[in-house]
């Protein structure tokens, strides 16, 4: 036996970690990574917030085993979660008409959503934004999906082109999934109004289609619960759906890699029905959660006081992205580069979209040592009092020339 032949051509580089290589192995001076969807401070460090570090100092004092953890999750996990989501209030925690799990990251709980849909007879066609984050495409296509896309930014305008957007999903059959992202859209940064969220959630409703919303950066938009006003057009009373939550950016634990999938069902039962096949699908795959990160998840949540200290955290780091965001407004235009750029300002969360050419991206990256990421998505976290003015610099030389 062999290996695939197919395997004997190296793979294309990941889109967005691939350039994070290539910019480690860059020995330019000055060179600007905006390109890896992390938050950074002003000296371009993604800190551990301190409530996170006294969160792991109690864990540490009173941690006795390192037993596995169950296939879903720890119970106090997939309560706060489910919690921080909806709030304990709403119709949906209520009713009992919920279940979430545990998994890797978000990126986990979209393949164990996809998994868990291919192997209950789900429609095989998943509709995703045009723009969408590239690894959206490939999850779902690797896991058997036919992906197809909708259109979601106005050509030469920073805001959701709703009406082509509804054209499309027109067209989509009874059962199919549309993945929307809940808040602060990657790679564009441009989120439905409460209008536009209200018109799509009326397309669901008369499309018949299920829901998953890529829920990543909740509190990296307006606030935590602002960031959630897609709920009441897409979470209606009875309406099924699923939710990939992740606590990267939020708690800033990239590396603890700490996700759920969180499946709305029409009442209790059928949700604890729906869980125990994504435990079948979880079972397949890694089998069992990793424990640490989600116990700094539960931890904070469950203590008032660090929930509190947690929050006032999370807000600066909003605030740092929204003061980035105006900032380069400022640049761009105090250089007079061509375009209309005020609509970042008021744009959410990490990432901005400029809309530039593969050549130009390519000019940045190859001429001028700065990585950005596809049609000129940057990540606005990444920009700081250093490299703000090389970085506007850069951009005006590849667009005026």
């Amino acid at each position: 036996m062999a290996l695939p032949v197919a395997s004997r051509t190296p793979a294309p580089p990941d889109p967005i970690l691939g350039l994070a290589e290539a910019f480690r192995a860059d020995t330019r001076p000055g060179k600007i990574n905006l390109s890896s969807g992390v938050y950074v401070d002003d000296t371009g460090i993604t800190p551990v917030l301190p409530s996170v570090l006294e969160a792991e100092r109690r864990m540490l004092a009173a941690e006795t085993t390192k037993l596995y953890r169950p296939i879903d999750g720890d119970a106090a996990y997939r309560a706060a979660v489910r919690d921080l989501i909806f709030t304990p209030e709403h119709e949906i925690v209520r009713s009992g008409r919920s279940a979430t799990s545990h998994t890797p990251g978000g990126t986990g709980a979209l393949r164990v959503a996809a998994d868990f849909l291919i192997q209950e007879g789900a429609n095989r066609t998943v509709w995703v934004s045009d723009p969408t984050w590239p690894n959206h495409p490939q999850i779902f296509g690797l896991a058997g999906f036919r992906v197809r896309p909708y259109p979601y930014v106005h050509p030469g305008e920073r805001r959701v082109a709703i009406d082509a957007m509804l054209a499309a999903l027109g067209g989509a059959e009874p059962g199919d999934l549309i993945l929307l992202h809940g808040s602060c859209h990657n790679p564009t940064g441009v989120d439905p109004t409460a209008d536009e969220w209200r018109r799509i959630g009326d397309a669901v409703e008369e499309r018949d289609l299920l829901p998953l919303v890529d829920f990543a950066y909740q509190g990296f938009g307006d606030g935590l619960r602002e960031d959630a006003d897609w709920l009441g057009a897409i979470a209606r009373p009875g309406r099924e759906l699923l939710v990939a939550s992740s606590f990267s950016k939020n708690f800033a634990l990239y590396s603890e890699r700490v996700g759920a999938l969180t499946v709305v069902a029409t009442d209790a039962a059928a949700a604890t029905s729906a869980q125990s096949h994504i435990k079948v699908a979880i079972r397949a795959n890694y089998s069992n959660p990793p424990s640490h990160g989600a116990e700094i998840v539960t931890t904070i949540l469950g203590d008032p006081a660090l929930r509190a200290q947690w929050e006032v955290e999370l807000a600066g780091m909003r605030g740092r992205i929204h003061g980035n965001r105006r900032a380069l407004v400022d640049a761009l235009e105090a250089r007079n580069v061509p375009g209309d750029w005020a609509p970042i300002g008021h744009q959410r969360g990490m990432f901005a979209l400029l809309g530039l050419s593969k050549e130009q991206v390519a000019r940045l990256r190859d001429e001028l040592a700065v990585y950005v990421v596809g049609a000129g998505r940057i990540n606005v976290a990444g920009l700081t009092k250093e490299n703000l003015d090389p970085f506007a610099d850069a951009v005006s030389t590849v667009i005026a020339n």
